[in-house]
């Protein structure tokens, strides 16, 4: 033929990368959509013109988020950091034009390369938020009320149980230049380690925070239900995972601005201190003990901070 083989290459295919988007606090965005494609590379061109590689597909996750191959339950990264980025599935290889086949004995070949096809992949992601500090307690303890009057978050605060349904973060500001982010778990019920009441999805939230605080309500009539609720939730930690239960902690006694609190508090302080001995009272309503329960998780923080180094 007139000219001679000229088909160039095929363009490369896109990647798929993950990255992780600070400003990002769930997966809520991936759940309607399950399969994500880059583009393909486009073919080559007549006068030996390679095709366009594809463009690579960028998929934004959270900070603390696992990602797993699904079948075989492999942990692939943990995204932390922000802008980390990792390339899940990288795209095919090229095709060759004709005229990689020219040869002296073959002046005008027809045979191309269609080149490799890209990888694929299916993945299980996982979100455990990155907190310093997680406030855990029973349904209605008062954990979104101290996460709005300490820090920028601001939860759906009501006086019924299961207010919240989702973990709210918030920055704590202690000083110039001091600050530590807190996660407000939904209230966990007895057999959260079971699973029962989303107890799974909540509880592996709080398994990167390094210190814990344990808030109780002091308003109930009985106040035995108080040293009950205590060690429910003790237990729930300790069958969920040893190493959260050995995390330090804060017990809060909250809604102090009730006089039923003050009665209860007499009545089973000396018990309190037995099992915590940094018992703390708070009323997250009128701010009594809020300056007091900072500068304590800023030492718990700190003597944590030493214990890592």
């Amino acid at each position: 033929p007139l000219g001679g083989p000229d088909g160039g290459d095929g363009g490369r295919g896109g990647d798929v990368i993950l990255q992780v988007d600070p400003n990002l606090s769930t997966l809520i965005d991936l759940r309607y959509k399950k399969l994500y494609q880059a583009e393909n590379g486009k073919p080559g061109k007549g006068n030996q013109m390679t095709g366009r590689s594809g463009k690579d597909l960028m998929v934004c996750l959270p900070p603390g988020t696992l990602v797993k191959n699904k079948e075989t339950d492999e942990l692939l990264v943990d995204l932390k950091e922000p802008g980390q980025q990792f390339v899940v599935v990288e795209g095919g290889n090229y095709g060759q034009g004709n005229i990689r086949f020219k040869s002296a004995t073959n002046r005008a070949p027809k045979k191309i390369s269609t080149g490799k096809p890209g990888e694929s992949c299916q993945l299980f992601l996982e979100l455990k938020l990155l907190a310093d500090v997680g406030i855990i307690g029973f349904p209605n303890a008062g954990k979104s009320t101290l996460i709005s009057r300490i820090s920028n978050a601001r939860p759906k605060v009501a006086g019924y149980p299961f207010t919240t349904l989702v973990p709210n973060l918030g920055i704590v500001r202690l000083d110039v230049g001091e600050s530590f982010v807190a996660a407000d778990i939904p209230g966990l019920i007895e057999g959260a380690h079971k699973g029962k009441g989303l107890g799974h999805q909540f509880l592996r939230h709080i398994e990167r925070t390094r210190l814990l605080l344990h808030l109780i309500d002091f308003s109930d009539i009985d106040s035995d239900n108080i040293l009950d609720r205590y060690h429910k939730l003790q237990n729930e930690l300790k069958a969920f995972s040893e190493n959260l239960f050995d995390k330090p902690q804060i017990l809060v006694a909250t809604k102090m601005d009730d006089p039923q609190s003050v009665i209860n508090l007499e009545k089973v302080k000396p018990s309190m201190k037995e099992i915590n001995s940094s018992l703390l009272t708070i009323s997250s309503l009128t701010g009594e003990g809020i300056e007091q329960l900072l500068w304590k998780i800023k030492e718990g923080l700190a003597i944590g901070e030493d214990s890592e180094t």
